[in-house]
């Protein structure tokens, strides 16, 4: 089923406002056995017409986020109207749910709201919990002939998810007719790129068949998406495992950050952190994931040399004989955090992330990663990193994560 997404808003287009909404639809979709062909964003105004003509003639369903609220550039209603050439009438339910919203919360309705009660004959009204802004499906009998059923939905992810969740869903599912969704696997690996996989195993996945295979790279790593049946899933995974075992963190989508937290759960350990080149990244990105509070113990930012000497004891006399960024500061930081955190596991970083600050020796993007492990060898590796600020801290985080689960044993 071909299902398209149209999001309207002149803030989706300057950047004031993050589009978020067709990651996240295509995510729940597919959980239906589903997929976007395509989005589209347009401001506010004439322009949704436009986009909404063009889609009703190549969509067998149509979904179009924001322009219903109450003010003269919120054209959507308006605008799906004009494409099917019908009426829009003041639904009297939809406007009691309006006034009643507004009792509520001991406030008088404006009369500019009254537009939001307008509606397509024929339309099914769909309501919204959190909002004001009714929800709208035209099924496809509206469509004069083009066959293309149309959802009109809030713009508020609050608003929006709910009402997707709770209206369009059981009505796409309906349409579709779906009795089997497809399998999937996604296996994450770290420290290997997409040209990797199209040197080494690209025409080996490519010749199974009913498998579709898709890759999703990010700084640091690269997803592989599998798409079929069971039987040819599993023979592509092996395909993958013969070549880059060694760097799967996940299979089930799982981020490196939550790899990590689940590897230490797993093995009953606790870790720490001494950053300073990252200024406290590794430990926030540890620390986003659920359950991290039972794995995690400090995390120390030792930004400045000083730092770095009183609370983690890195030598004084080291931090001035070889430099803040070096192998022996390293590894007496990752000692340092381990020792007084009381942990299992320690990783350290120190670098030079620029754009000043470089020198021949040690050039802007050299970093020195350790890790400590507990009754064990801590081990330093020196690394080159050159990009810009934010993205070296983010490799550099990226880094010190994967030396961590190599630590632990690599155990997915």
């Amino acid at each position: 089923m071909r299902i398209e997404l149209l999001t309207t808003g002149t803030e989706l287009l300057l950047g004031t406002t993050q589009n978020t909404h067709g990651a996240w639809l295509g995510q729940e979709l597919f959980k239906l056995g589903l997929r976007l062909q395509r989005q589209v964003t347009v401001p506010d105004g004439p322009a949704v017409v436009a986009a909404m003509a063009d889609a009703v003639e190549v969509a067998d369903v149509l979904i179009v986020t924001g322009g219903l609220g109450p003010t003269s550039d919120d054209l959507t209603r308006e605008s799906i109207a004009e494409v099917f050439g019908i009426e829009l009438v003041e639904d009297e339910h939809a406007l009691r749910t309006l006034v009643e919203f507004f009792e509520k919360r001991g406030k008088v309705m404006a009369d500019t709201n009254r537009k939001q009660a307008m509606v397509p004959v024929g339309a099914d009204v769909l309501s919204n919990a959190n909002g004001t802004a009714p929800g709208l499906y035209l099924p496809p009998r509206l469509s004069g002939g083009k066959n293309c059923a149309v959802f009109l939905m809030p713009g508020p992810p609050s608003e929006l998810y709910p009402m997707v969740r709770g209206e369009v869903f059981p009505r796409l599912e309906a349409l579709s007719g779906l009795d089997e969704l497809p399998a999937m696997r996604e296996m994450c690996f770290v420290g290997v790129g997409e040209s990797d996989f199209h040197q080494s195993v690209d025409a080996r996945l490519e010749a199974i068949e009913g498998l579709e295979v898709g890759y999703c790279a990010r700084l640091g790593e690269v997803d592989l998406r599998l798409v079929g049946d069971e039987a040819a899933i599993d023979q592509g995974r092996e395909i993958a495992l013969e070549e880059f075992a060694e760097f799967l963190v996940s299979e089930d989508g799982a981020t490196l950050e939550a790899a990590v937290v689940r590897l230490l759960a797993k093995q009953g350990k606790t870790m720490a952190t001494a950053e300073s080149c990252t200024g406290g990244l590794i430990a926030n990105r540890v620390t986003d994931v659920p359950g991290s509070s039972g794995v995690f113990r400090y995390g120390y930012v030792t930004y400045a040399n000083e730092a770095k000497r009183d609370l983690l004891g890195v030598s004084w006399e080291d931090l001035e004989k070889v430099g803040a960024v070096s192998e022996t500061v390293a590894r007496q930081m990752a000692e340092g955090a381990l020792r007084n955190a009381e942990a299992d596991v320690a990783v350290a970083v120190t670098g030079i992330a620029g754009p000043d600050g470089g020198s021949e020796e040690k050039p802007v993007g050299t970093v020195f990663l350790a890790v400590a492990v507990k009754g064990g060898e801590t081990k330093v590796e020196k690394q080159f990193h050159p990009r810009s600020r934010v993205s070296f801290k983010r490799a550099v985080s990226q880094a010190a994560l994967d030396l961590v689960r190599r630590a632990l044993g690599n155990v997915v």
